[in-house]
């Protein structure tokens, strides 16, 4: 049986130069796709993928290596919040906030998915409030923790405006900050500008000679290459997008867009793309950040490790007002009144909200050998005889 084979074929040849309404012995098939052989380390298994169904997602890492990014996780629509756990508890950044239980945000609306699936997640937006009291907005948590992973977020609308204070990161398991944490959308305010931030241990720098279009964040007026959280008031290692496009009301204007970001061995970048920037293969589903360009921040290696620095990471989306940045920032934002009476209103809260048509994550996927029109590469010879016994029983079943 082909099932007792140690080679899985997955996605066999599926192209013949010979119609397939012919069986003759005289004209056998030719082989136009090759076989692309993934190992899976693990278990030392080998699975068999048509060539021409992934060859756009071929990569080769800086070892030389060669991989692709195949999906791992997907979120979105109706099951969306099935594998999210509900925060309730104390805002840890001292928002004026109240996070709700699963219950309390389904019935009042703070969590949903649209009839046409898209993932609404918002702040309160109907309910006056007295002064000093908290208002009521949701986080939420993946019960799934990666260590690695090309994570990719398209959204129609993130959260906006005056006191308001929204994020989509990831944090490590364990106590913070010495298992990490990446915020890859985060912002205060009407910003115009994303900012991405790293925190960590204490064994942890933002190489400032990485290539990346960003403009690294500044303390006391000089660049902070610091990630360790517990420095600098928790600042950690920020990078502001140049873009106006990536936060705020001219992101949500022009229909959102895409945020990527890339965690493996490399180090850890993320991309922006506005709507109409988003690339093909993302679109297709076979993401190549290789040809994205300069990503618009990058955290390297050569000053901090990405394995050891960063553990068991749940993602996080959470829309939390006022506290230690909108807060602490309010009186230099150009927002009117004080934080707090800014947080009376409902109606100062109808852009706080997430609009998400899809989460997905993919996993590095290394590649042992590639074999193409008869080509062989970096093949063990067991393999080659069990490939060439599976080749002669295909051929067998499509006569």
């Amino acid at each position: 049986m082909l099932t007792a084979l140690p080679l899985t074929l997955l996605s066999f040849l599926a192209v013949s130069t010979t119609p397939a309404s012919s069986h003759s012995l005289s004209k056998p098939r030719t082989v136009t796709n090759g076989l692309l052989l993934l190992l899976l380390e693990p278990t030392g298994r080998s699975q068999a993928v048509s060539l021409d169904k992934r060859a756009s997602q071929l990569q080769t890492s800086s070892n030389g290596s060669r991989f692709i990014w195949t999906i791992q996780d997907t979120y979105e629509g109706k099951s969306f919040f099935d594998t999210f756990d509900f925060f309730t508890g104390s805002d840890p950044t001292h928002g004026m906030v109240n996070y709700t239980d699963r219950d309390t945000a389904f019935a009042n609306n703070l969590s949903y998915v649209t009839d046409d699936g898209k993932v609404i997640m918002k702040g309160d937006d109907s309910t006056w409030l007295a002064s000093g009291v908290y208002r009521n907005s949701v986080r939420i948590s993946s019960r799934v923790q990666y260590n690695t992973g090309l994570f990719i977020l398209d959204l129609n609308h993130a959260p906006w405006g005056c006191g308001v204070w929204p994020a989509w990161w990831t944090l490590g398991g364990g106590q913070w900050p010495y298992t990490g944490e990446i915020d890859i959308i985060e912002g205060v305010h009407d910003n115009a500008h994303n900012q991405v931030t790293w925190h960590t241990g204490p064994n942890c720098t933002l190489n400032p000679n990485t290539s990346f279009t960003g403009t690294i964040v500044e303390t006391n007026g000089q660049p902070n290459l610091n990630c360790y959280g517990n420095d600098n008031s928790n600042a950690g290692c920020g990078i502001t997008e140049w873009s106006r496009a990536s936060y705020g009301p001219v992101f949500d204007a022009q229909g959102g867009g895409v945020f990527a970001m890339k965690w493996d061995d490399e180090g850890i970048a993320v991309w922006s793309f506005y709507r109409a920037a988003v690339p093909k293969d993302v679109l297709n589903g076979q993401p190549d950040p290789s040809s994205w360009g300069e990503p618009v921040a990058a955290l390297d290696p050569t000053g901090c490790d990405p394995i050891t620095n960063f553990v068991n990471h749940s993602i996080i989306f959470d829309i939390t007002f006022c506290g230690d940045w909108a807060g602490n920032s309010y009186a230099t934002s150009g927002c009117p009144g004080t934080c707090t009476d800014r947080l009376m209103d409902p109606s100062n809260f109808v852009n706080a909200s997430w609009s998400i048509n899809s989460l997905k994550v993919y996993r590095k996927q290394t590649l042992a050998g590639l074999v193409t029109g008869g080509a062989r590469s970096d093949l063990h010879a067991p393999a080659l005889l069990w490939l060439s016994i599976a080749f002669s029983l295909v051929a067998l079943l499509l006569l």
